[in-house]
């Protein structure tokens, strides 16, 4: 069976073209944010904004998808290019900070938001601003073994953790994966069925939990 047929079969030519034209906003193109556009890319979405103020460092190899060469370079600059690479699609890649003055320029009402940020203040900026303007938003988030992929609907924006980030630890890498597949799924199903499922993850015991509602 070639891959298109199997697409065919599996997914439907007709969803595939869904993927291809529905709009996202990522928010964030760290650990979560450039591992999932990656992931996206190559299943077939190919109308994409990534929002980012960072620069590449060192220590971002380890649980993000860059290289060491690329150090200080834009994360979104790195990501449209890795992008066009995948799959010809051209990402629109903005490095800027999201806040309260400028959100309404770049969170788009038809776009499906999904928050990838690592601190609460913009966590809930995007939050709020999503339940204000009824705006389908995917929070995904990390805390030590615990990933959590949820819609707004359910979300309770968390107080930033003490210490350092899980994200920067290469070992936390498995944890980042696991958030992205469970992201990745629920985007494709939503898109597919209008139904929002909720997960988390725990990586000690290798669990997967749906939420209910």
């Amino acid at each position: 069976m070639d891959l298109f047929t199997h697409e065919q079969e599996y997914r439907t030519e007709k969803l595939m073209k869904k993927l291809a034209t529905t709009p996202l906003t990522v928010c964030g193109c760290g650990a979560i944010g450039s591992n999932l556009i990656d992931n996206l890319s190559r299943q077939g979405f190919k109308n994409i904004t990534v929002i980012d103020m960072d620069r590449i460092e060192s220590h971002n190899i380890g649980t993000q998808i860059w290289e060491k060469r690329e150090a200080g370079a834009f994360k979104t600059q790195r990501m449209k290019n890795r992008v066009y690479a995948i799959n010809g699609s051209s990402l629109n890649a903005i490095s800027t900070k999201i806040i309260e003055e400028n959100i309404k320029k770049y969170i788009e009402k038809d776009h499906i938001i999904i928050d990838s940020f690592d601190n609460s203040y913009s966590r809930k900026l995007i939050y709020n601003y999503c339940k204000g303007q009824d705006i389908n938003c995917l929070h995904i988030g990390l805390y030590q073994d615990y990933a959590e992929a949820i819609w707004n609907e359910n979300y309770i924006v968390p107080k930033d953790p003490k210490g350092l980030d899980v994200c920067e630890y290469p070992l936390a890498r498995n944890i980042v994966m696991l958030s992205v597949i469970l992201a990745s799924e629920i985007l494709i199903r939503f898109i597919e069925t209008n139904k929002k499922y909720n997960y988390i993850v725990t990586l000690k015991d290798l669990k997967i939990k749906k939420l209910e509602k």
